[in-house]
């Protein structure tokens, strides 16, 4: 196992004791614009670090561990300064140290590993993390066990990687290794995707990675270690000294308190001296999920509040089933639960008391469509419902078995959201099942072939769990749910994600007036669409499906302006986020942004596949639709294809069996494959406008 040096939970220990250290010296020589010291930085009071490009949300965090913890180092850092923050992206790893020596930026905090080839040309900080690089392979090869291996062999990477250096190295042992230059697009995840489905033999990535790879995909497995622990670390221009000395001080402090991942049961104080409040939930459209690659979801934001005004970070835990969470609870793999609960006897006699309710629904009934034979609780007589074993709703059918309606009760696996088991009754493979009420608005929000038919329960309360052992912890929740409970916080996230009509409601779009002004802001979309390489009315087509025209238009997650960009992806983009409501700065950002999403699919693809790929990327996620398409493949379906292929794919990944096992997690996917049909469908109708309109010339 890699040992990570985890820093995050300690950033303010680390600025208390970084508050001490000396300022720069004032007798600093003046540098070239752009390339100075500490003292330089302070002065104009901001500090350029850079990243590779589009680097946020890499994955879907389950077992709170982020890859992105050095985001958060370098914001404590400039906030122990004094500092504004600004990322500067570069488009790839091979332009990081480029650009730093060229003074676009101070320092380099894109999870480099120091190598000597890289140690001539900068200077590195004490280590952020400690990792090993690992050779990745298919999960059915057996057939390396030494280097000596490998002759014969071919490993893909890409040549700006510390793992080119390593792996011709060894190639100096083993002359037969060959390597494969890959395409520096592509990240180090996709190419150990393309490992596991065979486009490529094998591969090289950092320990830390294959253990996040490992957390959602059982295809692949490090066979050798290629070389011994390895520092990650900052870098900075070697005339840097100061800022090289403050940083080394900074992050030396930070690491006094390491994350432990001891089993632990601590109540409020002891979480406090660990500044992280650890929560088990679920990965579904009601608690926990990924949208356009931000964290969102109800418990998710209502428990990350609770934890913001306790002055702790926020852990996720995701276990396998939902029949783990107060197991976990009570081992202490998690510190709270929230996830939607219902307070039952059964789940009471866990050791596990449950908070004030922040919420009450109702159990009810849910059929096809076309049902109707359902009326009385009494019509349920003889007929069989689907649900979990470990649900609240197994104690309510059988209080109904007791009262003298026969139903029979079939125990759905446990790994099964009830979002699923809804989804099979409307494919008849189950006949009826039962849902919370808020869940099953989300559901009839999209789809119209299932029902509710009736309530079983009155309003149930909905409850986070925390041991029993832990009534600091208890009372801290109830007092949050107090305060916070139908106020305005709680009333904003409770909308956003159960009463959004734009989010919520069918989507039965109006076609538009199709005059020859599709739009009124046709002439700067013709200016950036064609500047990016694309067809004009394809990007009206979209802008109307995210804004409906309206610049001041913004989404439950965020999303502005015209296109619909998110604020930090705007600035990521080289654009000011506060301005994207502003059209012309809002439509190139948008063309811009579809722009790069485009450029991460191969350029070898049917040009319009290529298209609808991007359009549901922009829609749902470059991540999700990376997902689809490795599903595609392991489904026998086209994953070059989007039409009946990748589309059918991307419906799998609101099922758990898919979504666990999909590094980007649970995706509602209706909502892009309807998305890419409702613009194909508005462009072809701009385009047959077009063709009208071209005949009614030609008869004058």
């Amino acid at each position: 196992m890699c040992r990570v040096i985890e820093l995050r939970w300690c950033v303010l220990l680390a600025v208390l004791l970084f508050g001490a250290c000396d300022m720069p010296d004032e007798n600093e020589s003046t540098p070239l614009a752009g390339t100075g010291d500490l003292a330089q930085i302070l002065e104009r009071g901001t500090l350029r670090v850079l990243r590779p490009q589009m680097v946020q949300s890499a994955h879907l965090p389950r077992d709170g561990y982020s890859l992105d913890f050095e985001e958060e180092l370098v914001e404590a850092y400039a906030r122990s300064q004094q500092v504004e923050l600004q990322w500067v992206y570069v488009d790839s790893r091979a332009d990081l140290i480029p650009a730093l020596l060229k003074g676009r930026g101070d320092f380099i905090a894109g999870n480099l590993t120091v190598t000597d080839e890289r140690k001539e040309r900068v200077k590195f900080t004490v280590p952020v993390a400690i990792v090993r690089e690992q050779l990745v392979t298919r999960i059915d090869d057996e057939t390396i066990e030494s280097s000596k291996d490998l002759e014969g062999r071919t490993v893909a990477i890409r040549r700006s990687s510390s793992f080119w250096t390593t792996v011709n190295d060894l190639k100096r042992g083993h002359p037969g290794i060959e390597i494969e230059e890959v395409p520096e697009r592509l990240d180090t995840e996709e190419i150990i995707r393309r490992v596991a489905a065979g486009e490529y033999d094998l591969t090289v990535a950092d320990s830390n990675l294959v253990e996040a790879v490992l957390g959602y995909r059982d295809d692949i497995k490090p066979a050798l270690d290629l070389t011994r622990d390895r520092p990650i670390a900052w870098a900075a221009r070697p005339t840097s000294r100061k800022l090289l000395e403050h940083m080394n001080l900074f992050l030396t402090a930070a690491q006094l308190t390491n994350r432990s991942t001891d089993l632990r049961t601590g109540d409020l104080d002891a979480i406090k001296q660990r500044r992280v409040l650890r929560v088990l939930t679920r990965n579904n459209a009601a608690t926990y999920f990924l949208q356009r690659g931000e964290l969102v979801g109800f418990e998710y934001e209502f428990v990350r509040e609770f934890a913001r005004q306790q002055g702790l970070r926020l852990e996720v835990v995701v276990p396998p089933n939902a029949e783990d969470l107060l197991p976990w609870l009570t081992a202490g793999r998690g510190d709270i639960v929230a996830a939607a609960l219902t307070p039952t006897a059964e789940r009471r006699a866990q050791a596990v008391v449950f908070s004030r309710p922040y919420g009450y629904v109702s159990q009810i009934v849910v059929a096809r469509t076309e049902e109707d034979r359902l009326l009385l609780r009494e019509d349920l007589e003889g007929r069989q419902i689907v649900i979990r074993r470990s649900s609240s709703y197994w104690p309510t059918l059988e209080h109904l078995r007791y009262s003298g309606v026969d139903v029979e009760l079939v125990a759905a696996p446990e790994e099964m959201e009830t979002a699923e088991i809804i989804a099979r009754v409307a494919d008849g493979e189950f006949d009826l099942t039962l849902a919370d009420s808020h869940i099953l608005d989300i559901e009839l929000s999209w789809r119209d072939d299932v029902k509710g038919v009736f309530a079983l329960t009155d309003e149930k309360p909905l409850a986070w769990a925390v041991r029993d052992s832990n009534p600091e912890l208890h009372e801290a929740a109830n007092g949050f749910i107090g305060r916070e409970y139908r106020g305005l916080f709680y009333n904003v996230i409770y909308d956003r994600y159960f009463r959004d009509e734009r989010r919520m409601r069918s989507h039965i779009e109006e076609r538009g007036d199709l005059t020859a002004a599709l739009s009124p802001y046709d002439d700067i979309v013709r200016r950036y669409a064609g500047q990016y390489g694309f067809d004009w009315r394809l990007i009206v087509a979209l802008m109307y499906q995210e804004s409906r025209f309206d610049p001041g238009a913004q989404s439950f997650a965020g999303a502005r302006g015209l296109m619909q960009v998110l604020p930090r992806t705007a600035e990521e983009l080289g654009f000011e986020g506060g301005l994207i409501e502003d059209p012309e700065i809002g439509i190139h950002a948008g063309v811009r942004y579809l722009a790069w999403v485009r450029d991460r699919f191969d350029d070898e693809l049917p040009v319009r596949d290529r298209m609808w790929f991007t359009l549901a990327a922009y829609n749902a996620g470059y991540g999700h639709v990376k997902d689809a398409r490795r599903i595609a493949a392991e489904e026998g379906l086209n994953p070059n294809r989007w039409f009946g292929n990748v589309e059918r794919a991307m419906l799998l990944l609101s099922r758990p069996q898919y979504a666990r096992k999909s590094r980007f997690g649970y995706c509602r996917c209706t909502e892009p494959v309807n998305y890419v049909r409702e613009i194909l469908s508005r462009y072809n109708a701009y385009l047959e406008s077009a063709r009208i309109s071209d005949l009614e010339r030609a008869s004058l």
